[in-house]
């Protein structure tokens, strides 16, 4: 319920931008804010509308406060929870902070508190999608010569995958989309950049078509489901425990399961 004292701070959508948010916050003195992204925001008949524009230097005196007042992996719970994309995580994530910067002791470790034991939950549930995205990326060898793969991850994890993939394959060119969220990472041999790519109207992410992939590509897909069917035991097939390791929705997106 939004009141006559409530201000509502719009933001880009950025980790950046939603610390700079907070910097507003403590500088203006604000109590009953709400923080949105832009691309959600709906006209208020009672708050106060102020749009944020991102700060690096705001962010970062925000960052270096919160780091004062928490471990290592609070930091990294609060990160994570943030990349959930969440629904209202923004404001659960400043009642988190405000929390942080109120008490005496660091408060990783207070499940009492509601606030802490549901950042904590969220923080899991991220680390586990990542940690499912650097098991099942399939990359395959495009015309252009880099490898290519195409991800719909639940939670915003693209950031949290570059190093592994950086230091896993520094000695190819790769690029990792994310179908979801229109956007990637690029690694040409020296550094990673982030990245948006038009795909053709006809581009296909679950077929290994021979219009954007290499011949040789082709030979290896085959050569891999080959593979992968002959070392399959039918009569030591166990459906259930497959898919709790592999959930179904990432069969789409690997060389193996592709028709």
């Amino acid at each position: 319920m939004i009141n006559v004292q409530d201000s509502i701070l719009i933001y880009d959508g950025s980790f950046d931008g939603f610390l700079t948010c907070i910097f507003e916050v403590y500088e203006l003195k604000l109590n009953q804010v709400s923080i949105r992204k832009n691309d959600i925001t709906q006209e208020s008949l009672f708050g106060k509308t102020r749009e944020v524009f991102t700060d690096p230097i705001k962010a970062d005196r925000v960052w270096k406060g919160i780091s004062k007042k928490t471990s290592s992996s609070g930091k990294t719970r609060l990160y994570y929870a943030f990349l959930s994309e969440t629904a209202d995580v923004e404001n659960l994530l400043l009642r988190y902070i405000q929390y942080v910067f109120k008490s005496k002791i660091q408060i990783d470790s207070d499940f009492s508190n509601e606030d802490v034991l549901k950042v904590t939950q969220i923080a899991k549930s991220v680390g586990r999608e990542k940690h499912r995205m650097e098991a099942f990326v399939r990359f395959r060898l495009t015309k252009e010569g880099f490898y290519f793969a195409t991800i719909s991850p639940d939670f915003n994890v693209v950031p949290l995958i570059s190093k592994h993939f950086e230091k896993r394959y520094a000695d190819q060119k790769w690029l990792i989309y994310d179908l979801k969220r229109h956007y990637g990472i690029f690694y040409d041999l020296e550094r990673v950049d982030i990245i948006q790519l038009s795909l053709p109207e006809d581009f296909n992410a679950t077929q290994t078509s021979s219009a954007y992939f290499a011949d040789e590509e082709l030979e290896f897909q085959t050569l891999w489901k080959d593979y992968f069917k002959s070392t399959n035991i039918q009569s030591r097939k166990n459906m259930k425990l497959h898919v709790r390791h592999v959930p179904k929705r990432y069969w789409k997106y690997l060389s193996e399961k592709m028709e």
